[in-house]
């Protein structure tokens, strides 16, 4: 029975989040509150669109209903982090039924601030509750760090699957065998990294899912750092190359699209953002769109109602994910719809 991976923009029956907890993410009672509140607005952005469903710790299911209101689904179960792209499954289909991929998580290549004990165990607790049946895979990865176009081709970092922390010993060939087995694809696009401010303290070292996205087959999106003082300046040259060379699995020559980055270069603390509008989430007839405060982001939102015409672009502040490592997509992950 072969399963592949549906494509982000196939219609969704539901989304799941994850809510943030007291952990070394969030360090203090003010960082907690801002993160939850962040969630919640992009859960509630979502559920215009489709249901959600969002899983609790224990105890923590009055502060969850509070901000996100009553429309939103709530699940109890013990977390560790509020990363659901990348603790959750991913769900692939053969046609009649859904599956779930359980890879194995390991807190982003086993990183010393990480704690993953529950974290590695939500993708089967979610499998559980939408009653499919689970497909584990031997390989460490995370929903962070692939991207699909629904016809064979999936998008990779080296950093990530290939990375010491992860897959220490596993050759570029042996990864791409599993990746394909478990997504039903065929060919696999490699970058060589992600952005430099995705390697820092909570960084991914290296997720696709901040870099370049499908928008349609044959269509792909990248970050574009238009100002030379970045360090992402030349990496995004360097991806637009990469991408512009490539062909897909039904041998298409890929469309670039580049989407600019926002224009603030650095945080308050001084070090560069890896703020990207790569990281938007594809739900039911709408776009939820990482928004900065920055000029860019109206410039991203029209880009993006060009390429989805049938959808609705919100625009989320999404500075306090990023803050915390990750933005609008590595906070959600989507159920297909069979």
């Amino acid at each position: 029975m072969t399963y592949r991976m549906p494509p982000e923009w196939a219609p969704h029956e539901r989304t799941w989040m994850a809510w943030p907890g007291p952990n070394p993410t969030f360090t203090g009672d003010e960082e907690l509150a801002e993160a939850r509140t962040a969630w919640a607005a992009v859960a509630r952005a979502v559920r215009r669109f489709e249901p959600v469903t969002m899983v609790h710790g224990p105890g923590q299911g009055a502060s969850a209903r509070e901000l996100l209101g009553p429309d939103i689904e709530l699940v109890e179960r013990d977390l560790d982090d509020a990363w659901m792209r990348d603790i959750g499954p991913t769900f692939v289909t053969d046609g009649r039924r859904l599956a779930a991929v359980d890879w194995v998580f390991n807190g982003w290549g086993a990183q010393d601030w990480a704690r993953w004990e529950h974290d590695a165990k939500i993708a089967r607790q979610v499998a559980g509750l939408t009653g499919v049946p689970v497909l584990s895979s031997t390989l460490v990865n995370e929903g962070g760090g692939i991207h699909v176009d629904g016809e064979g081709t999936v998008l990779l970092t080296e950093t990530v699957q290939l990375g010491a922390g992860r897959n220490p010993g596993r050759t570029r060939e042996e990864v791409e065998t599993e990746i394909h087995a478990q997504l039903g694809t065929t060919k696999a696009i490699w970058l060589p990294h992600g952005l430099a401010g995705d390697y820092g303290t909570y960084g991914t070292q290296g997720h696709v899912d901040i870099v370049a996205a499908f928008a349609r087959p044959g269509t792909v999106l990248v970050h574009s750092q238009r100002d030379p003082a970045h360090p992402d300046h030349a990496r995004s040259q360097e991806y637009v190359r990469i991408l512009s060379a490539a062909t897909d699995a039904r041998g298409r020559r890929l469309e670039v699209v580049e989407i600019p980055a926002p224009t603030v270069l650095t945080d308050d603390d001084g070090d560069w953002v890896d703020y990207s509008y790569i990281n938007h989430y594809l739900c039911n007839d709408g776009v939820v769109l990482c928004a900065f405060d920055d000029p860019n982001d109206e410039v991203a939102a029209d880009i993006l109602r060009g390429l989805f015409p049938g959808r609705t672009v919100t625009l989320v502040d999404a500075r306090t994910i990023f803050a915390a490592g990750g933005g609008v997509h590595c906070v959600t992950q989507q159920q297909p719809r069979i």
